[in-house]
């Protein structure tokens, strides 16, 4: 199986509460998306996303395989299988959906962010020593070491992919194609998401063919802040779409990471 993670975050960040449960069935590849942690560097959109996920399963010999996509990853996942079905033997898509700008805020919010790209080219990267320093020792110390993880992720970001990702989760439009999705496929929605409403992830299960859907109670981060909560829904789609797609390789060997 392939993890997609969302935007701004790291695969660590979105999937290692999840990666023991999973190891014991799957062979788990989660990789750094292009412009986020250790992930490609270049110009960020969601196909150049797409294809970097299918040559990096081409390159490990690991294909099909299941892609779970979170969020940002919700739109790559299914952009890898709309240009390279011949990977993805299922689809299982978690607190995503088929458009990210349908109301003016959300226009608003994801336009500011992407206009920034041109003054973040201007800035280097900032090191993850420069971020603790901006959260200062108060942060740093508190939370169990969060803050220390948090620095490390945000110093290890390109700022202006970040930027460009905004831009294109603004434009994305997949109601028009949905429907021709043909891999077996499973929506996780988080029901009490205030980034990307319920409504809005309920509508993209129906609008795929045959999609089962799944519930956990929970707000946007609830993988990374509540996975007790998150695990079992993730499981259970995973294994129906499993059950349906019968890939050619569930192996329990988790990968190691690649960036």
């Amino acid at each position: 199986m392939l993890l997609l993670h969302g935007w701004t975050a790291t695969a660590d960040l979105n999937w290692s509460p999840c990666y023991p449960a999973l190891a014991v069935h799957y062979e788990v590849i989660a990789p750094d998306l292009r412009g986020h942690g250790g992930g490609v560097r270049g110009r960020f959109s969601l196909e150049a996303c797409a294809d970097d996920a299918a040559a990096l399963l081409a390159t490990l010999g690991r294909g099909p395989s299941i892609v779970v996509g979170y969020s940002l990853g919700g739109p790559v996942a299914t952009l890898m299988w709309r240009r390279y079905p011949e990977f993805v033997a299922g689809l299982v898509l978690c607190s995503t959906a088929s458009s990210f700008a349908e109301t003016k805020r959300e226009h608003v919010v994801l336009s500011a962010v992407g206009s920034l790209r041109r003054a973040a080219g201007l800035v280097s990267p900032m090191g993850s020593e420069a971020w603790r320093n901006m959260l200062g020792e108060r942060w740093v110390g508190a939370g169990g070491g969060f803050a220390e993880l948090f620095a490390g992720i945000l110093g290890g970001h390109d700022p202006v992919a970040l930027c460009q990702a905004a831009i294109a989760l603004r434009e994305y439009q997949a109601d028009a194609w949905l429907s021709s999705i043909s891999a077996p496929s499973a929506v996780v929605m988080t029901t009490r998401d205030h980034l990307v409403p319920p409504a809005r992830q309920l509508q993209l299960a129906l609008s795929i063919p045959d999609c089962s859907l799944f519930r956990v109670e929970g707000d946007h981060a609830v993988c990374s802040l509540r996975p007790e909560r998150f695990r079992k829904p993730l499981l259970a789609a995973l294994d129906d779409v499993a059950r349906r797609s019968n890939p050619s390789s569930c192996g329990a060997i988790q990968a190691p990471m690649v960036a």
